[in-house]
């Protein structure tokens, strides 16, 4: 195969990991694909508008609002934050999954320890570098065991299609709320609803309870 995200064969399991991975808790199930999805062998590349190219050197990310100790961080000292390994699934709310993946990057428990969020903070509004895009996480799905802030999938860097130079995953949710370019984090008293969410997309996003969308109508864009 030309795609060398191809996967062959029957899906990774957590059985076969090592022993350095922290295993998401959806790939435990007896069945890991949700309810209206269908694996994948590749990975699909999907986005609102065009790709940006963000190069490494021009790269940062910020982190503010409710938190003790603002802070921005380029790509050099990114990579010098303690990192984990995540091995989950990772479900598209265009009704696809591609099970087995190796996530690796810094862990969102980092970020906020780093920073110091402060006792009003319920939310976290990611925001990429696609001209402000964002989506919305509560506070508890932000801090997952399994939540990261990625820059390696399978062993290799991300591309651009997918997100590069680094994007949020956190793979108990649909794949919209995994930011990709990501640009800010911000921590906030109040929910608010991101460019998806404010186009028709479920508020939460959760694969398991089929949270695709706010109401019966299919918002314009999906399959995009």
């Amino acid at each position: 195969m030309d795609d060398p995200k191809y996967q062959t064969g029957e899906p990774p399991n957590p059985n076969s990991t090592d022993d350095d991975l922290i295993v998401s808790s959806d790939t435990l199930r007896s069945q890991r694909i949700p309810p209206g999805q269908s694996r994948t062998r590749k990975w699909p590349v999907l986005q609102a508008g065009s790709i940006p190219q963000v190069e490494k050197s021009a790269w940062s990310l910020e982190v503010k609002g409710l938190v003790d100790r603002p802070m921005i961080w380029n790509w050099d000292q990114f990579q010098e934050l303690p990192r984990v390994k995540v091995f989950s699934d990772f479900h598209c709310v265009t009704q696809w999954s591609r099970l087995g993946n190796i996530w690796e990057g810094v862990s969102t428990k980092t970020i906020a320890e780093l920073v110091g969020i402060q006792p009003e903070a319920r939310f976290v509004i990611a925001e990429g570098y696609d001209r402000g895009w964002t989506t919305n996480l509560p506070l508890d799905r932000f801090l997952a065991e399994d939540a990261l802030l990625c820059d390696l999938h399978d062993g290799d860097p991300l591309t651009a299609d997918h997100g590069a130079p680094v994007r949020l995953i956190v793979p108990l949710l649909y794949a919209w709320k995994s930011a990709k370019w990501l640009k800010s984090l911000e921590f906030v008293a109040e929910d608010q609803p991101g460019y998806w969410e404010q186009g028709g997309y479920h508020n939460e996003g959760d694969p398991w309870r089929e949270q695709r969308f706010a109401s019966d109508d299919i918002p314009p864009g999906f399959g995009i």
